[in-house]
This record gives C-alpha cells, structure tokens and sequence, in this order.
C-alpha cells in the first residue's frame, strides 16, 4: 500500500531566508501547488492525505471541499504553521469538520515535530504521523524509534517511510535532489521491509519558487515546480506497474489495528 500525503500550510517557510512575503503571498503559492497536486492526483485517478492547517482551510474553502469531492481524506497539521499551542489540537479539529462535513481523525505537526501522545488522543484523533524515524542533523534524532507503524496510548503512530537500510528519509527532499530511479528503488526497498510506504510532500514545492525575492537554497529549488509534478507522476506509475494500491493514512486504521501488533 502506497500512502501519499501532503502538508497543506501557508507557505512560511523561506521566513529564515527573506522577510518579504505576506501573507497573501504565502496563500497564493500554496494554492498554486495544491491545485497542481489535486489536478495530478485527479489524472491519475489516486487517492491522498491532505494535512491542513486551519489557517490555510478557512483561506482556501474552495480546495477543501475539491479535496473531499475527489475522495481525499482532510486531516490536521494544526492551526497556524508557524506556531503551536495544544488547544490547537482541538480547535484545527474543529474548523476542518465543519468545513469538510467530515470527521478529522489524523494530526500531523508542523516540521514533523514531536508531541507526547496523550493531547493528542485527548483532542479525539485516532492517528498521528509526525515520526520520521532517522537521523538528520538540527532536525531528526530518531534512529531509536520504530520505522513501522506502531500504538501508543490507544493511537496509532504512523511513521514516515525512510530507506531499508540506513533509514535514509525518504520525504520530499529526496524526490527533489535524488537521481529518480534511485529514489524509486529506495522506495522499493521500504515497501518490502516495511509492507508500505508513506512519503510526504508540501503544495509550495510544487509551485515556481524562482523569484529572486525568496533565495531559497539550490537543494529546495532543484526539481521544484511542474518539474517536481512530473517527478511525483514518474513515481506514481511505477507504483502501478507494480500493482500497489493506494491509499489515504485513516485506513491504517483498520489495515494495521492495534491487537495485530
């Protein structure tokens, strides 16, 4: 099973690099890069997990009702990117179900950083993907944590897909910079390790980040805008010459429930 999912924020992330976009900005990159993505997964009839803060959904109603139209499941990423207090647990919660008219079961944290399980079970969400189980210098220090999925609490943990050997991460950096084929290979290898791979990605990736304004660094650029959609659409077709279904991550659920493990 191949689990696609995308982190669905207002695009702060060059604020370390340039102080010059507003907010309005931020919204229309990530808007751009959503429709690109949904436009993708639309083609090629695939099903995804779209993590959304609030701050972008209430921005952007009319992608949020496109992602439930086309069957996607909508999840949590918070409130703001930018920030995080606990009540936003609930509260993203809250303003995604009344938007989707669907219940939210999975959180996921800005910058996949930690948080204990319990706040997270106590807001009412069934899973939680926030785990990328491998080192990474300034970011990840988690090559003693489980690479598959796992319970904690009465929640289920769905860590990140990383490299069968190694535990190379195999997240959105690695399609931008990777020779393909090797980044596809790698997936490989996590399928038969793990029995399924769940990579991540982000809209503004997949917009035009060449504006001189963002000096962005060369490894975000590489590969970046409608050349990362042909990436992710190379990579969807492999998946499918090998017959692998995919789905969205609430269907670890009843895939991976907790008395199996």
């Amino acid at each position: 099973m191949i689990f696609l999912s995308f982190d669905i924020e207002e695009f702060d992330n060059p604020l370390p690099y340039t102080k010059t976009l507003i907010f309005e900005q931020q919204m229309s990159i990530s808007k751009i890069g959503t429709v690109r993505i949904l436009d993708l997964l639309l083609e090629e009839k695939v099903k995804a997990t779209f993590f959304c803060t609030a701050n972008f959904a209430m921005h952007a109603t009319d992608l949020i009702g496109r992602m439930i139209n086309e069957g996607h499941e909508v999840a949590s990423h918070g409130y703001y990117h930018a920030t995080f207090e606990e009540k936003d647990l609930a509260e993203s919660k809250r303003i995604l179900e009344q938007l989707t008219g669907t219940a939210v079961v999975g959180f996921r944290m800005p910058n996949m950083a930690p948080l204990e399980a319990l706040p997270v079970v106590e807001a009412g969400y069934k899973y939680f993907s926030s785990l990328n189980p491998t080192f990474l210098p300034g970011k990840y220090y988690n090559l003693n944590k489980p690479r598959r999925i796992f319970y904690e609490k009465g929640l289920c943990q769905i860590p990140a897909s990383v490299s069968k050997t190694f535990r190379v991460p195999l997240f959105w950096l690695s399609l931008h910079n990777f020779p393909i084929n090797f980044y596809k290979r790698m997936c490989q290898g996590a399928i038969l390790k793990d029995g399924y791979l769940n990579i991540y990605f982000h809209p503004w990736e997949f917009a035009d980040l060449m504006s001189p304004d963002m000096k962005l660094p060369s490894y975000i650029l590489r590969n970046s805008g409608t050349v990362l959609v042909e990436r992710l659409r190379s990579l969807i077709h492999y998946f499918n010459r090998k017959n692998y279904q995919f789905g969205t991550l609430k269907e670890c659920l009843t895939r991976y429930p907790e008395n199996s493990h």
